[in-house]
C-alpha cells in the first residue's frame, strides 16, 4: 500500500472512531517532501541542542547553552529539572528552551502530564516536547491517546507541544494514526524518537530518525504541523537528508556542529 492511500486508510477509521473530535477533512493536501521554505544552507538554524541524560549536571546544561548561543541554534532540548537554568542562561537571545514532559515514557497519566506541563511553562519552558502513549496507539484506543495528549496541549495554553511518537516502535500504520491523533488534538510538531528506545529500553537495536520515517509523517500531517526529526542524528548529510524528506526541526546531543556547516 502506498503511503497516501495508507494515510487514506487511517484518516476513515479514526473518523469512524473519533466522530466529531476528528475534525480531519478526508481531502486534506499530503505534504510535500522537501527542504523547509526558504531553506540556505545552514543546518543550525533547524537544530535543537540537546542533553536529557539522566546524569547530567548544572555545568553540562550550561556548557550545553553556551553552545546553543555560540551556533545560534533554534533551541536547548533539556530535563525538567533544567528548565529554569535553561531559561535564565538563554534569555535575551533568539535560542529557546524546551522541556520533555511524560519522559521517555509516555506511559504518565494525563493530569500528571498536565501538571508537569504547567510547572514547566512557569520555569520558562517556550516549548513542550511531550510523548505520545504509544501502547494506547497499538491497541487501538484512539479516544484516551486523543486525550492524553490534548490533556498537554490544553496545559501548554497556547505554547507549542511537540509529540514524540517513539517511531521505532511503530509501524507505518500506527505511525500515521499518531500523527494524526496529534494534528486533531492541536500540537505544533511530530517528533520522531525520544532517543531511549532505540536500543536501552528492551536491549533491541532500533532507529531513530529515518528519511522514510520523516517522509510518511510530512506526508500525513501536510503542511500544517512541524516535523522534527531526533535520534541517531550524527552528522550534516544525516541531518540535509532528514530536511529533504520535510523535517523542519533536528534534535540532536552528538551531531557536529562545527566546520562542515
Amino acid at each position: 500500500m502506498t503511503y497516501d492511500k495508507l494515510i487514506l486508510k487511517c484518516r476513515a477509521e479514526l473518523a469512524a472512531v473519533l466522530g466529531n473530535r476528528a475534525p480531519l477533512a478526508a481531502d486534506a493536501p499530503f505534504g510535500t517532501n522537501a527542504l523547509p521554505k526558504g531553506f540556505s544552507g545552514n543546518l543550525l538554524a533547524y537544530l535543537d541542542l540537546t542533553n536529557l541524560k539522566p546524569q547530567a549536571t548544572k555545568a553540562d546544561i550550561t556548557a550545553l547553552c553556551a553552545k546553543a548561543k555560540a551556533d545560534g541554534v533554534a533551541a536547548v532540548c533539556v530535563n525538567p529539572m533544567w528548565v529554569s537554568l535553561a531559561a535564565e542562561l538563554l534569555a535575551g537571545t533568539a535560542v529557546k528552551p524546551i522541556c520533555v514532559v511524560g519522559f521517555p515514557l509516555g506511559a504518565t497519566l494525563p493530569e500528571a502530564v498536565a501538571a508537569e506541563t504547567e510547572a514547566a511553562l512557569k520555569h520558562g519552558a517556550l516549548e513542550v516536547d511531550m510523548v505520545l502513549p504509544v501502547g494506547l496507539v497499538k491497541e487501538g484506543r484512539f479516544t484516551e491517546a486523543l486525550t492524553y495528549i490534548q490533556a498537554v496541549v490544553k496545559a501548554a495554553d497556547g505554547v507549542p507541544v511537540k509529540v514524540i511518537l517513539e517511531a521505532c516502535k511503530l509501524t507505518d500504520e500506527e505511525v500515521v494514526f499518531g500523527c494524526l491523533l496529534s494534528q486533531i488534538a492541536g500540537a505544533a510538531f511530530v517528533k520522531t524518537s525520544t532517543g531511549f528506545s532505540m536500543d536501552k529500553l528492551d536491549g533491541q537495536p532500533h532507529t531513530g530518525a529515518t528519511v522514510e520515517r520523516i517522509t510518511l509523517m510530512r506526508r500525513t500531517v501536510g503542511d500544517t504541523l512541524g516535523v522534527k526529526a531526533s535520534g541517531g542524528i550524527k552528522t550534516a548529510d544525516d541531518a540535509k537528508a532528514l530536511l529533504a524528506a520535510g523535517a523542519d526541526r533536528l534534535g540532536a546531543s552528538g551531531l557536529n556542529t562545527s566546520g562542515a556547516y
